[in-house]
């Protein structure tokens, strides 16, 4: 049987240096997390969880997860993503889907992408779903050779980063705590990590993707 993997978006973010929440900002016909969604999909998941925050994002064929603690960063963004996908402590009413999260019990390894990170390409995640495949069960795409997004952690490894996860750090702690797990997958060829965090950076981003 093959392994199902799944794919954890965070979009929680209120933007406040871009000045609106980024799951919302309209790039090329579709939104961040529009676009966040079939990164993972088309990368391969098997079902993606979106957590949100600042604002509801209802996206077709995607969970949506509400962090009520958004304002404490992306680790705890992380840890709600993970805990649905694990199937406890995540309040009914933090659950809002088109469905439940049916089959998460299924979901041997996640793949963490973050909504403002667009050039992002999908075999960057289909890279590290085949390195999960060959063994890895931390793999974390690389751009010329430095880690960035988006990562894939195995199922087994995530009490342990629930252990640690808190503020902005997202992974990192756990990653950093245990770089003997890590296999880095290089994706310099597949897209950009360029991040959106002002108005300049949104500008930058839609240049790059002019034709």
């Amino acid at each position: 049987m093959t392994t199902q993997v799944a794919g954890i978006l965070l979009a929680a973010g209120d933007g406040s240096r871009l000045g609106q929440p980024k799951a919302t900002v309209e790039l090329a016909g579709s939104t961040l997390a529009e676009r966040g969604v079939a990164l993972l999909r088309e990368g391969g998941t098997e079902l993606v969880v979106v957590v949100t925050g600042a604002i509801p994002v209802e996206l077709p064929g995607a969970i949506e997860v509400h962090n009520p603690d958004w304002l404490s960063g992306m680790g705890s963004s992380l840890a709600y993503g993970l805990r649905a996908l694990g199937g406890d402590h995540v309040p009914a009413d933090c659950v809002t889907a088109h469905g439940h999260v049916a089959g998460a019990t299924d979901i041997e390894a996640a793949v963490i992408a973050l909504a403002d990170q667009p050039l992002v390409g999908s075999e960057s995640v289909r890279r590290l779903i085949a390195a999960y495949r060959d063994g890895a069960t931390v793999a974390v795409a690389a751009y010329a050779g430095k880690p960035r997004n988006p990562v894939l952690i195995a199922r087994e490894h995530w009490p342990a980063v629930l252990d640690v996860v808190g503020g902005d750090a997202g992974a990192r702690p756990f990653l950093r705590a245990h770089p003997d797990l890590v296999t880095l997958v290089e994706c310099g060829d597949t897209g950009s990590p360029d991040d959106i965090d002002t108005p300049e950076d949104l500008a930058r981003v839609r240049e790059a993707l002019l034709p």
